[in-house]
């Protein structure tokens, strides 16, 4: 096991690391920007060490400086938690250059994954679903893009291969409009990631947001954590996250995780991952795959009760799994709140000093947040400051306990999205479950 493991990442998601690290008798080593000094984890954590101004592309995301913080503690690992570098193949590979280990995938694999077309292409050779596409990057053809067009039949949506977050995808919905649509978008493509790659899908309609947790040694051993429902989003941005996904169709279900376990054995995966899939009329069709520990793992950790970042480390250092999959067994049900410093109306970032914090509690409530009363939270990155997770023995049950523990929250001094996760876990079409991705923003008037 790791004797010393450097967290480099910030908020709730370093707290958490930090704890799973102390379960395992691992030194830690928290980094932090000047605006951070005061987070919870550098206060608790063995060493703490300043890498750089506010600003995350001098701290967060300073390479050099994260690795020289790895050298001067003896560090012998390093957490890239999510966000920032986690999915960075080339900080992965200089931590390996550089004599430490990276927790979380190989180099190659964080790259192939992070090309969607490549990515798409490793699933199909895997027999993971995907999405009827151009099975590859879209010519400079205008003949050819039409003929598959018409091929796959409209609506399309054309995607940079280097995109993410919803951003680089235009839909195309009659053929007169698709060649713009293609070059448009292979210009937004190059100035965000430095690449016009691009290809074509079917545009589902319709779909949900489905995804699959993932472990594996990269020993041959691999088990899934069930699924999730990710759905309710806005701007492509997860708000409320439940596990197990709500009416889905059984065998559909069991194929798709055997999939999933069949390409990271195929890929040689390491560590946790997560395959995200768009659901509609009984169908799973992969869209990508993160190399990461994701937001919302809290709820397929406690339908299990499998401690994802614990065993995402032992892996790391060269552990078997502990686990079997026929020792994971699905119970219950549990939801996900994102809680975030902004304006509840218009989304609007509101950091600023925690007067007060209180934390929900209760049978089947998990709070996993860096806050603290006197807190100030800072302007200068993600907003999001809890996760509130309930777990009961039924959906129903789990619901309510959100809904009580959604009461019981008290943060003053800032503004947060509560009232809006108030009024979700109260919507009657949510209650009965099974919403799709379009579904919030339709309810917030943004489409």
């Amino acid at each position: 096991m790791f004797e010393k493991v450097l967290i480099a990442n910030r908020g709730e998601i370093a707290l958490r690391v930090l704890r799973a690290c102390k379960e395992l008798d691992i030194r830690t080593v928290a980094v932090y920007s000047t605006a951070d000094r005061d987070l919870k984890h550098v206060l608790l954590a063995d060493e703490s060490v300043c890498i750089g101004p506010n600003s995350s592309l001098e701290s967060y995301l300073n390479i050099p400086a994260i690795i020289a913080a790895m050298e001067v503690t003896d560090s012998v690992a390093v957490h890239p938690g999510y966000g920032f570098l986690a999915e960075n193949a080339d900080f992965a590979e200089q931590v390996q250059k550089s004599g430490f280990h990276f927790i979380g995938p190989d180099p190659n694999v964080i790259r192939m994954m992070g090309d969607k077309v490549a990515a798409i292409d490793a699933m199909k050779k895997a027999g993971v679903p995907t999405v009827p596409g151009s099975d590859g990057p879209l010519p400079d053809d205008r003949e050819y893009c039409h003929k598959m067009g018409n091929e796959i039949g409209y609506p399309v949506i054309i995607k940079a291969a280097a995109g993410g977050g919803g951003r680089g995808m235009r839909v195309v919905h009659t053929e007169s409009a698709l060649w713009s649509s293609i070059q448009v978008t292979k210009s937004e493509a190059k100035a965000a990631f430095g690449d016009d790659t691009v290809y074509m899908e079917k545009y589902l309609q319709n779909p949900r947001h489905v995804e699959v947790q993932i472990i594996s040694d990269g020993q041959g051993n691999t088990v899934h954590l069930f699924d999730r429902d990710c759905s309710l989003q806005r701007r492509h941005q997860k708000v409320l996250e439940e596990a197990p996904a709500p009416h889905i169709d059984p065998e559909a279900r069991e194929q798709v995780f055997q999939s999933c376990v069949n390409a990271c054995n195929e890929i040689g995966y390491k560590g946790a991952g997560t395959f995200e899939f768009l659901y509609e009329d009984g169908k799973f069709f992969f869209i990508e795959m993160n190399t990461r520990i994701q937001v919302e793992h809290p709820v397929s950790e406690m339908i299990t009760g499998v401690d994802l970042i614990r065993e995402q480390i032992r892996v790391c250092a060269g552990q078997k799994l502990s686990l079997k999959q026929e020792e994971i067994k699905c119970n219950g049900h549990a939801f996900e709140c994102r809680i975030n410093a902004e304006d509840p109306k218009s989304f609007l970032p509101s950091p600023g000093k925690v007067e007060k914090f209180h934390a929900p509690g209760g049978l089947g409530v998990r709070v996993d947040s860096h806050l603290y009363g006197g807190y100030s939270v800072p302007p200068y990155y993600d907003s999001m400051i809890a996760k509130i997770i309930t777990h009961g023995e039924d959906r129903t049950t789990a619901l309510k306990r959100m809904e009580i523990a959604l009461d019981e929250l008290v943060v003053t001094g800032i503004k947060t999205n509560t009232p809006l996760q108030k009024e979700l876990v109260r919507d009657k079409a949510f209650a009965e479950g099974g919403v799709n991705i379009h579904y919030l923003e339709k309810k917030l008037g943004l489409s």
